[in-house]
């Protein structure tokens, strides 16, 4: 063997040894970490013992579940299954701001990964004090009542049939009186229409029927807010969760000079509602937004009751407040309730 051969045979052995390349050689690389998934499953404590107990029906769905560094969103049953989660001791929390206002998450949970089987259960809570849980109390006039709809039950069946759909259990009871303005509505609040149902949820739409007595007066001039901000206040003191409604608009081919009204109590209303932490449903936004506001009125000669399809828009409103996500401002404990910027027992 020449000296050239020799070197040159000598190099490749060396360039071997040491990773470099050669013929039928390549780079050298670790296999990838193996990852796990972790089945969860979020739910409405009611007694607080925070366990998941039989007669605990309601699961919560489009909620973060976070394990680590990744995370999932929960589906029908309230099932989250969070996936490329790292071997060895984690923990699963729920990332608040993605819960419906008011609800309060537990404290995380440990787990080990891989899981041995079942599922973490992540329970989260309600302020409600005694009130009976998934009780909603619709409390209003005639549009909470329901006149211009074809079973006269206006919104609250269609919002029943929702929340039993998404959360798995609900009540809706018939709080309406059909004539009634704000300031009625502010005394029978505590009384056998109101209060006396124990409501976790009290659902308040008033101030319609106030345009007749402050039509010729700036919204600010009328009773409404006052009435409202009583409501509200009695609502919260008696531990239930407050709902507040703006004024849907009334049939613009019937009295379109009186949605300008409307429109201005509607951001006082928004108004009060920031200020006290309640939960705002913004009917008439949702009403604006589908156009045609004369196709969805009832023939009524005032123009103010809706027909079917109204009271399919109100009830989606009311449902969107109370099961999507909590805005950033309604996450802070500046904008709590007292009730729920104190220690509260569940």
């Amino acid at each position: 063997m020449t000296l050239s051969r020799a070197l040159a045979c000598s190099l490749f052995l060396v360039l071997a040894a040491c990773g470099g390349s050669g013929p039928g050689s390549g780079p050298s690389t670790l296999p990838p970490e193996p990852t796990y998934s972790v089945n969860s499953v979020v739910f409405y404590d009611e007694n607080g013992n925070g366990a998941l107990d039989g007669t605990e029906a309601v699961r919560l769905q489009q909620v973060d579940v976070v394990v680590g560094a990744v995370s999932a969103k929960s589906g029908a049953g309230g099932q989250a299954v969070v996936a490329g989660v790292k071997a060895g001791a984690q923990t699963v929390a729920i990332r608040t701001e993605s819960l419906p206002p008011y609800f309060v998450p537990t404290v995380p949970l440990p787990v080990q990964v891989p899981q041995a089987g079942g599922e973490v259960r992540l329970s989260v809570r309600l302020p409600i004090g005694d009130n009976l849980p998934n009780v909603y109390l619709a409390f209003g006039d005639s549009l909470t009542v329901g006149e211009g709809s074809s079973d006269g039950n206006g919104y609250r069946i269609k919002l029943q049939s929702r929340l039993i759909g998404s959360l798995g259990r609900a009540q809706v009871i018939d709080g309406g009186k059909s004539g009634s303005d704000s300031r009625v509505g502010a005394a029978r609040i505590p009384g056998k229409t109101g209060l006396a149902h124990q409501p976790a949820y009290s659902l308040i739409l008033y101030g319609t029927n106030d345009w007749n007595d402050c039509q010729s007066s700036p919204p600010a001039n009328c009773f409404t807010i006052d009435s409202l901000q009583t409501i509200v206040d009695e609502v919260k003191a008696r531990q239930s969760i407050p709902v507040l409604a703006t004024l849907p608009p009334v049939n613009p081919a019937v009295n379109p000079g009186r949605n300008v009204w409307h429109d201005q109590m509607n951001e006082l209303i928004k108004a009060l509602a920031r200020s006290e932490g309640a939960i705002l449903a913004d009917v008439n936004a949702a009403f604006k937004a589908k156009g045609s506001l004369p196709a969805l009125f009832s023939g009524d000669p005032n123009g103010v009751h809706p027909n079917d399809a109204g009271y399919d828009v109100m009830a989606d409103a009311f449902f969107k407040a109370i099961t999507g996500a909590r805005s950033p401002s309604a996450s802070s404990r500046r904008s709590l309730p007292l009730f729920l910027a104190a220690p509260a027992r569940f």
